[in-house]
């Protein structure tokens, strides 16, 4: 009897996961594996909701965003009752491996689970946050930042024509890389992110916001201010209210929300995922060919173009903010001149 290995996509979904999954069950059936998904992430597990995944299953998906095995939070394995449970799954299905296609929350998940299940545990970087150390990128943050980069484009587009500022907010949860990587892409005057702004100065970064947007409009020119969400208390419509106070013209704002988490994959995304799909399922294969007893959970990655492999522990001990490289290039070279201290 083929032994078994289990995927499960869990949190926030991100484009790229169904590349991830489409490359596991293929990797998977090639090494004589079979493939099990679990549906809604942890809950499909605790709950025993699943599917057996074939080369009909994961035919034409990988162009498509979101995860055929669907995603969502699950408070149950947040206490040891669920997680109890869910490693009973694990242990009645008599699966070998699991792979968790995820981010931080969801590795919390599978550092939890591997105090009461002895089997191999793999946690793949899914998040458009692109906040996990011990890679480059995580699978949906190219994607993200390019829809990002495309929406803001076309604000552009109407700031220039009204003259007019724009603050648009992006995702990132308590991370700064979707803002830096957007604002250096479209060329925003200021970037406002956890790397960059100091928020108990509030009144001291809007007066410089206030200077710039001034000088920016005397040359008859828009003026674009990315902001990171969970940043600035209130968020974006409080920011535009206290610009708004002191100037005779009306700020927009521009939530771009999830569709930053929707739409097909990028090219980058799609082969970072299939590449850490199909290691997943070569380093589980050299576990039980060896009959090596299980390590500790591990994150494969990729840094530098070289998979990484990761201890799960390791990853939620450190942070992983913008490379300071960039944060002092666009503050000091790329972004409006009376903004670039805090």
């Amino acid at each position: 009897m083929a032994q078994k290995l289990a995927i499960l996509t869990s949190g926030g979904d991100a484009p790229g996961m169904n590349s991830a999954i489409r490359a596991i069950v293929l990797a998977s059936l090639n090494k004589g594996y079979q493939c099990i998904g679990f549906y809604h992430g942890y809950n499909g597990l605790i709950e025993q909701q699943f599917t057996e995944l074939d080369e009909h299953s994961v035919n034409n998906i990988t162009q498509h965003g979101g995860t055929i095995l669907k995603s969502a939070r699950c408070p149950a394995m947040l206490n040891t009752a669920g997680i109890s449970q869910a490693a009973n799954t694990l242990r009645k299905l008599h699966i070998s491996a699991l792979i968790v296609i995820g981010g931080d929350g969801s590795f919390h998940g599978l550092d939890a689970l591997s105090e009461h299940w002895q089997g191999t545990l793999i946690g793949l970087p899914g998040t458009i946050d692109n906040d996990l150390s011990g890679c480059d990128h995580t699978i949906g943050f190219s994607t993200a930042v390019n829809t990002a980069t495309r929406a803001i484009d076309k604000i552009r587009d109407t700031a220039n024509a009204f003259e007019r500022v724009f603050i648009t907010e992006v995702m990132g949860r308590h991370s700064g890389h979707i803002a830096f990587n957007t604002g250096i892409a479209t060329g925003a005057e200021s970037i406002l992110s956890f790397e960059n702004c100091d928020v108990n100065k509030q009144q001291h970064i809007v007066t410089q916001l206030l200077a710039a947007i001034t000088e920016q409009r005397n040359k008859h020119a828009s003026f674009v201010i990315v902001l990171a969400e969970n940043l600035w208390p209130g968020g974006a419509s409080s920011l535009q209210a206290q610009l708004n106070q002191h100037t005779d013209f009306n700020c927009a704002v521009c939530i771009l929300g999830h569709i930053q988490r929707g739409g097909a994959p990028s090219s980058e995304d799609r082969m970072l995922a299939t590449t850490l799909g199909v290691a997943a399922v070569e380093y589980i294969d050299e576990l039980l060919l060896a009959a090596s007893s299980s390590p500790a959970p591990i994150m494969i990655g990729q840094i530098n173009g070289q998979l990484t492999q990761t201890l799960i522990s390791d990853v939620l001990k450190c942070n992983k903010p913008v490379a300071s490289k960039w944060v002092q290039q666009y503050q000091h070279y790329l972004s409006a001149k009376s903004t670039i201290s805090n």
